[in-house]
C-alpha cells in the first residue's frame, strides 16, 4: 500500500527495471536455451564461464548453483578440513563464515576497520594462531578491501587468500578486479547483485589450474569423466538459462556499476549536511561499486519507520555480527568494537540502476527531515 501523501513506495532494490532495459536480449538469449535442449553444463555455460573470466581477467572461470557453494567448495579444494581455522571479517553475511563450517574448518571473526566495515591486517593479525589455514577477506557492500596488504600479510604466514567477491561484481584494487587476487574470487549471482540472475547462481575465479579442474569435479558429483567418480563431490551446477541470461547482462554491467557511482555521489552530496548520520570515507571510485550504499545513523530504530511510513524501504546489512550468531562457537576474546558499533547504526538505502533523482532526493529530504524531526 503506498503511504498517503508521499507518492509511491521506493524499494530498497528493483531488478525489474534492469530487465526491462535489455528484456529483448535477454529474452531471445533463453530462448536459444530453451530451444536447444542443452540445459545442464552446455554451451550458454561454458560461454558465460569464459566471458566472465576474460572480464575478471583469470584463466578460469566455474560455474556453480550458489555463492555460498562457490565458497564452499573453494575450501573443500583447498584441503580445509577439522581443526583448520579460517579468518573471516565480522561484519558480512553468515554465507562467509557458514561456507567454512560446511567445509569442516571453524570460522575465526575478526574485527573489521569503522570507516570501511572492510577487514584489515590489523584485526587479522590479532585473531591468527598456529591452526589458521586461511583468510577470507570480503570486498563489503562493493567496496574493495585492503587485498594488496591482506596478500603480502598472508604470504609471510604461509596462508592462502580466498575472496569474497560475492558484493563486488566489477569493482577495481588497483589495476585488477577485485577477485582475481588470491588463489581464487567467489561470486554470488543472487538477483540483487551489481550482475544479477533471475535466481541462485555462483562462480569462482582462479588462475590456478589444479583448483579449477578439481571445482569441476566437486561441482558434479566428483566426476573426472562420465560416470567416473575418482573422489566425492556433489551437485552445484550453474543453471544454463541463467547463464544465458547473466552473459546479456555482463555486457552492461560497467555501465550498470557507474551509474550506481553516480547515485553514491549524489547521495553524499545531498546527506553531507545530515545532523547525525554518518557516511563511510570517500572510497577510490573504481574501488566501490556500491553493491549496498551504506550509512550509519545512531537513532536507526527510529529512523527506519519513519522512513518506511513515508514510502522509503530501507534496510540493515547486517544487524547481528558473525561472532553473535548462534552457530559461532570459536571464543572471542573481548568485544569486536567495531562490528558491534557497525550493527547497531548501518542503514542501507536504496540503490539500483533505474533509481530516479526524483526518488533520490525523495529518500534525502525524508532523512533531512528526520534529524529536523528529533532537533
Amino acid at each position: 500500500m503506498t503511504p498517503a501523501g508521499h507518492g509511491q513506495p521506493i524499494p530498497l532494490a528493483d531488478v525489474s527495471r534492469q530487465y526491462r532495459r535489455c528484456r529483448e536480449a535477454i529474452d531471445d538469449a533463453v530462448h536459444d536455451v530453451l530451444a536447444s535442449g542443452q540445459y545442464i553444463l552446455g554451451p550458454a555455460v561454458e560461454r558465460f564461464e569464459a566471458e566472465f573470466a576474460a572480464y575478471l581477467g583469470v584463466r578460469h572461470g566455474v560455474g556453480v548453483a550458489t555463492g555460498l557453494d562457490a565458497l564452499r567448495l573453494c575450501l573443500v579444494a583447498l584441503g580445509v578440513a577439522e581443526g583448520d581455522e579460517v579468518i573471516v571479517p565480522a561484519n558480512t553475511f553468515a554465507a562467509t563464515a557458514l561456507a567454512v563450517l560446511a567445509a569442516g574448518g571453524t570460522p575465526v571473526a575478526a574485527d573489521v576497520d569503522p570507516d570501511t566495515a572492510n577487514l584489515t591486517v590489523v584485526e587479522a593479525e590479532k585473531v591468527f594462531t598456529s591452526r589458521t589455514k586461511a583468510v577470507m577477506p570480503v570486498h563489503l557492500y562493493g567496496r574493495a578491501c585492503e587485498i594488496d596488504a591482506l596478500l603480502n600479510w598472508a604470504e609471510g604466514k604461509g596462508l592462502v587468500v580466498l575472496e569474497d567477491a560475492c558484493q563486488a561484481h566489477g569493482a577495481m584494487a588497483g589495476d585488477r578486479r577485485c577477485g582475481s587476487l588470491g588463489i581464487a574470487g567467489c561470486f554470488s549471482f543472487y538477483p540483487t547483485k551489481n550482475l544479477g540472475a533471475a535466481g541462485d547462481g555462483g562462480f569462482v575465479a582462479t588462475d590456478d589450474d589444479r583448483l579449477a579442474r578439481r571445482l569441476r569435479e566437486l561441482r558434479n558429483y566428483g566426476q573426472s569423466a562420465r560416470y567416473t567418480h575418482e573422489r566425492g563431490g556433489t551437485n552445484s551446477r550453474l543453471d544454463s538459462v541463467q547463464a544465458a541470461l547473466l552473459s546479456v547482462k555482463l555486457r552492461h554491467l560497467d555501465e550498470w556499476n557507474r551509474e550506481r557511482q553516480e547515485i553514491a555521489a549524489s547521495y553524499r552530496l545531498r546527506l553531507t549536511g545530515s545532523k547525525a548520520l554518518t557516511l563511510a570515507a570517500t572510497p577510490q571510485e573504481a574501488a566501490h561499486v556500491h553493491h549496498l550504499f551504506v550509512v550509519r545513523h545512531p537513532a536507526r530504530e527510529a529512523l527506519l519507520p519513519f522512513l518506511a511510513e513515508r514510502g522509503v524501504h530501507a534496510g540493515i546489512h547486517y544487524p547481528v555480527p558473525i561472532h553473535r550468531q548462534s552457530f559461532y562457537s570459536t571464543a572471542v576474546p573481548g568485544r569486536l568494537a567495531a562490528a558491534e558499533m557497525l550493527s547497531a547504526e548501518v542503514v542501507s538505502l536504496p540503490i539500483f540502476p533505474g533509481l530516479t533523482e526524483e526518488e533520490l532526493e525523495r529518500i534525502c529530504q525524508t532523512i533531512h527531515a528526520f534529524d529536523d524531526q528529533r532537533g
